[in-house]
């Protein structure tokens, strides 16, 4: 390890680089603040001011932007313009793969079909690609700006290097990730799980996590906001049971975390960085003669000594932003809305769930038939499980598994997995399912546990 330089090297401006725009970091992703929905992050508030602003004009936004990814991604891969090719920012956002491409055709068609009201209704309707586009992509939209120009302040002045070596001693050992993760997970909790993929797909990209690492973070941190599970406990009409509900999903959650990383797929991937290169081993260590706190401020300085500035920060955050704009909202559009058409027109998702009877009724799952179908579609949509059970499940108890499995499987095609999809994190859409699967045979236990228990 290359030795830092002492704390007392720096000069008050180094100080003063590291301390301000990490605390604004932490202002506005981490701290929880009380609003009249509950407790949300001031990001995930400013995100809202923004969606009212584009109000009437968000979905006519989107679509064009969509449609320019698509026709841009032509013309780069036919043509090959130099304009596009001599440029590092539009050919990274447009000249993509074959397979990218034609997922991004897809969501181009499928957001002019719903945006124009044409074609079939399968693609168009309330529960498909009209959810999609009305409801999710605005959210994603203004996340997306915010989160990819202001993401910066907490990821480049220290703030991560501090948290990552004072951490990793946890991280580490209990779930094979490092420190700097637990301020992924932090600003996925208090705000939105969007946020936490946001972060760490620029910290992969940056070669802050191994291959490895990075697909851990992205199937397991990222976690459904406070905010989001009051929604889900509100639709199951269980609101009075908030505390024990999200006790339940924490607790589910941290045995997930601790089991799934260490199960095929993700054991499997490889220890090295985005290029293949392998990590710098040393880099959590602590010299001899160092505390673990003096240690971490020097590694935070040294950090924040060799930033960009204001306008290298600006110009990463404006790149931020269009890189996730252009080229996750087409990937989100494609997948939510053929995830949400196999949920809603086919019974695949129901014979999916069959085989989850027996394991449900050796639980004492009340109504274990009704509840078996529901488990299955949340791979499609996190939402779709807790409008299945309000309208068809009668037990408290159930109702309870199945909005807690709902929030602690983690992935679905409609945001969470299209979004990791539409990254470089390295996940495709089968190890993402089985991901899935896993998640949900080791929550379940847990959260019936705990149900039969604190509701029963």
């Amino acid at each position: 390890m290359s030795q830092l330089p002492p704390r007392g090297h720096y000069m008050w401006r180094t100080w003063f680089t590291f301390l301000v725009p990490s605390l604004i970091g932490v202002f506005l992703f981490m701290t929880p603040i009380p609003t009249a929905d509950g407790m949300t992050i001031p990001i995930a508030l400013m995100a809202k001011g923004v969606q009212a602003l584009m109000s009437g004009s968000a979905q006519a936004i989107i679509t064009l932007i969509i449609c320019i990814t698509g026709v841009m991604s032509v013309i780069a891969k036919v043509f090959k313009p130099a304009a596009i090719c001599q440029s590092p920012l539009l050919k990274h956002l447009f000249d993509v793969s074959v397979v990218w491409l034609v997922v991004r055709l897809f969501g181009m068609a499928f957001v002019l079909m719903t945006h124009l009201g044409l074609g079939s209704e399968a693609i168009t309707s309330a529960n498909t690609g009209a959810l999609v586009l009305n409801d999710l992509l605005p959210v994603l939209f203004s996340v997306f700006i915010l989160a990819g120009l202001l993401l910066p302040l907490l990821i480049n002045f220290g703030l991560l290097e501090l948290a990552g070596t004072m951490l990793t001693k946890v991280m580490r050992p209990v779930f094979g990730v490092p420190g700097r993760s637990a301020v992924d997970c932090t600003a996925s909790w208090l705000g939105d799980g969007s946020v936490g993929i946001l972060m760490t797909a620029r910290q992969y990209d940056q070669k802050h996590y191994t291959q490895r690492e990075a697909a851990i973070i992205g199937t397991t941190f990222s976690a459904v906001s406070i905010t989001f599970s009051l929604v889900v406990l509100g639709q199951v009409k269980l609101e009075h049971l908030f505390a024990p509900f999200y006790a339940t999903v924490c607790l589910a959650g941290v045995v997930a975390a601790i089991i799934v990383p260490r199960l095929p797929p993700l054991c499997f991937k490889k220890d090295l960085l985005i290029d293949g290169s392998e990590p710098n081993r040393d880099a959590e260590s602590i010299p001899t003669g160092k505390s673990l706190v003096g240690h971490s401020l020097d590694v935070a300085l040294a950090k924040a000594n060799n930033s960009s500035g204001f306008k290298g920060t600006l110009k990463e955050g404006v790149h931020n932003a269009l890189d996730m704009v252009f080229g996750v909202l087409p990937v989100v559009m494609a997948v939510g809305t053929f995830a949400l058409i196999i949920a809603e027109y086919t019974p695949i998702f129901q014979y999916l769930g069959m085989p989850f009877v027996p394991f449900l009724e050796w639980l004492h799952v009340p109504e274990a038939q009704a509840a078996a179908q529901t488990i299955m579609v949340g791979f499609a949509d996190m939402f779709i499980p807790s409008i299945l059970a309000a309208g068809t499940i009668e037990s408290d108890v159930t109702r309870f598994i199945i909005a807690a499995m709902s929030v602690t499987q983690l992935i679905y095609m409609s945001e969470v997995g299209a979004l990791l999809l539409g990254s470089k994190i390295p996940v495709n859409i089968v190890e993402l399912f089985v991901i899935f699967i896993l998640r949900t045979l080791i929550t379940l236990p847990v959260i019936a546990l705990m149900a039969h228990w604190l509701v029963g």
